[in-house]
């Protein structure tokens, strides 16, 4: 097995093909300063999403849509994503996504505030799917939460967690990057959980709520 993955990492991540919904939502994150999750990142939601047969679904984090987009296009007819972000132009922008895909308004929820002010209104054991993408300093909280939220058989979907390949390296001691590892280290030893690290993007931390 060659030690040097890089090439079929760089191709799994280049493999699958954008339409211009998802182009244009881009181009709106790039104007907004945020960065938005890689296409490889946004395959995988799609596919978890629709492996899920998820009808409830959380997104903490909404960015410009790209991720919310990705999250509808898996999610069945009658699902219903409810997106947090804290800024209202992100939200904006991430409305303006979901219409050009073609989404419905009824299939999508966006709440503008602080998700740790928001997420403990959310109701127990009501969702199917919890994607995790806001602030890093505080997905100990997010996570926590989105145990809270899942139902039986739910899933949980980490973005970033393996931050920039520092995580895995011992002597990376910056404040987001404990922050992740402890992240991961709580959801894999939690037996409430079953779970797995994908190197997709910039390392997805998936979990099933048992």
């Amino acid at each position: 097995m060659s030690a040097d993955k890089s090439t079929s990492w760089s191709y799994a991540e280049d493999l699958p093909a954008e339409d211009e919904v998802l182009l244009r939502a881009r181009e709106r994150s790039f104007e907004l300063g945020v960065t938005p999750i890689g296409r490889g990142v946004g395959a995988v939601l799609t596919v978890l999403a629709a492996a899920s047969k998820a009808q409830t679904a959380v997104e903490i984090g909404t960015g410009a849509g790209v991720s919310g987009v990705c999250l509808l296009r898996g999610l069945g007819p009658q699902a219903v994503l409810t997106t947090i972000d804290v800024d209202v132009e992100h939200l904006k922008a991430a409305r303006e996504a979901f219409h050009e895909a073609g989404s419905p308004a009824n299939r999508t929820r966006t709440i503008s505030g602080r998700a740790g002010d928001v997420l403990p209104r959310l109701t127990d054991a009501a969702y199917d799917l919890v994607f995790v993408d806001g602030d890093k300093p505080n997905f100990p909280r997010y996570v926590d939460q989105a145990v809270r939220l899942l139902k039986s058989g739910g899933l949980l979907i980490v973005n970033d967690a393996l931050d920039k390949d520092r995580v895995s390296n011992p002597a990376a001691r910056d404040a987001t990057t404990v922050v992740l590892r402890q992240v991961g280290k709580a959801v894999r030893d939690d037996d409430r959980l079953a779970s797995a690290m994908l190197p997709t993007g910039d390392g997805l931390l998936v979990a099933v709520k048992k």
